[in-house]
């Protein structure tokens, strides 16, 4: 898998060929993996704090449909981090914390970023927005992805829309498409069950997307980025 995930991330097709010559995986085998397989690391960012939040099931759920597609996810959820309201981000810090140091690690391993979030008064949550402010270059030249989701018909949009452009400041474009889950409730049960099968095909066209802009990106940033 992890000779698959190299050469098909970070080599063209024809110097792929080339190189598996010497090696065990014969080159028609690697055309079709690589047509099925692709790996990769994606933080999944928790928007909500709230104790009866229903973006848990969400955040989840997108978890679950990612490890499905055999990628590693960092789960970064903001309750569990606890994190203080910003003062230094994490380059400015002296001694910065084990917790704050191993978050770190993990935005910088992420090839990819997808935020799901809620919105409030027309706009993404103060507790994802603190979160992502504590870092800078380990988001640099990676794609985003947004998530939101409303109790009411139109699923988190004005918030998708404001994550759009603190993102683009934090140099992780966000893909053209985003995934809203309006009436959240009536999607997902209390145990995070989904309850309309139709997401499952939504989703499936979304991260279909998604996975492309981490392919382009990873191949472009082995080749050198501007800065």
């Amino acid at each position: 898998m992890s000779i698959i995930k190299t050469i098909y991330n970070h080599l063209n097709f024809i110097k792929a060929i080339a190189i598996l010559q010497n090696n065990t995986i014969a080159p028609t085998t690697l055309i079709t993996l690589c047509s099925f397989i692709f790996v990769a690391n994606v933080a999944v960012f928790v928007g909500s704090v709230r104790r009866d939040r229903k973006g848990i099931r969400v955040a989840k759920w997108i978890k679950i449909k990612l490890q499905e597609r055999n990628h590693k996810v960092y789960f970064i959820d903001p309750m569990e981090l606890d994190l203080p309201l910003l003062d230094r981000m994490y380059k400015e810090m002296d001694n910065p914390s084990q917790k704050l140091a191993e978050l770190r690690n993990k935005i910088k391993d992420a090839e990819g970023y997808i935020s799901v979030t809620p919105e409030y008064n027309r706009s993404t949550s103060s507790a994802l927005k603190n979160t992502l402010d504590y870092f800078l270059e380990e988001y640099y030249f990676k794609p985003s992805a947004i998530v939101s989701y409303s109790p009411g018909m139109f699923g988190g949009i004005n918030a998708a829309q404001q994550l759009r452009m603190i993102f683009a400041e934090l140099g992780a474009p966000t893909i053209p498409s985003s995934f809203a889950i309006p009436y959240v409730h009536k999607i997902f049960d209390e145990n995070g069950n989904l309850i309309d099968e139709l997401y499952n095909k939504r989703v499936g066209k979304f991260l279909d997307e998604f996975e492309w802009y981490i392919s382009a990106l990873t191949n472009q940033r082995a080749h050198g980025t501007p800065y």
